[in-house]
Parts: C-alpha cells; sequence; structure tokens
C-alpha cells in the first residue's frame, strides 16, 4: 500500500468520505427513529450502513494516501 494520490486526491477522498458517512448516520437515524416509509424502511437501513462502510474506506483511503481503484490499475482524475 503505497501512496499513490497527491495532495489534491487525499483531501477529495477525505472530504466525500466524511458527507458519506455523515448522511449514512442521518439515515440510519431516520431509521432508528421510525421516519422511513414502512415499505422502504429495511432497504433505507442497508443504505445508511452502505454509506457509512463507504465513507469510512473513502476516509482511510484519503488519510492513507492509496487508492483501491489507482492500485488496480486504472487512472483516476483526482
Amino acid at each position: 500500500m503505497q501512496c499513490n494520490i497527491d495532495a489534491q486526491g487525499k483531501a477529495f477522498r477525505l472530504i466525500s468520505g466524511m458527507v458519506l458517512t455523515v448522511v449514512g448516520l442521518i439515515v440510519i437515524g431516520l431509521y432508528a427513529f421510525d421516519f422511513l416509509p414502512i415499505d422502504w424502511s429495511m432497504l433505507g437501513l442497508g443504505f445508511g450502513i452502505g454509506f457509512v462502510l463507504t465513507g469510512a474506506f473513502c476516509v482511510f483511503e484519503g488519510w492513507a494516501g492509496w487508492c483501491a481503484v489507482r492500485a488496480m490499475g486504472f487512472r483516476t482524475r483526482i
């Protein structure tokens, strides 16, 4: 896991990871307090957990300076 992104990429991944984590926590909170429609409640919980996990991984990528997509050989803009 060598550093394969620059400072701009690190900042982008940290900020996007924090945003995704906060959105996921909001969705989980809506589920916990029963503000989601009945038909979509489990789907909403799944989306919330997915957002939190994805956000946490993005924060890790930004903190470590490592991008999983770039490590697989794909070129990214940021």
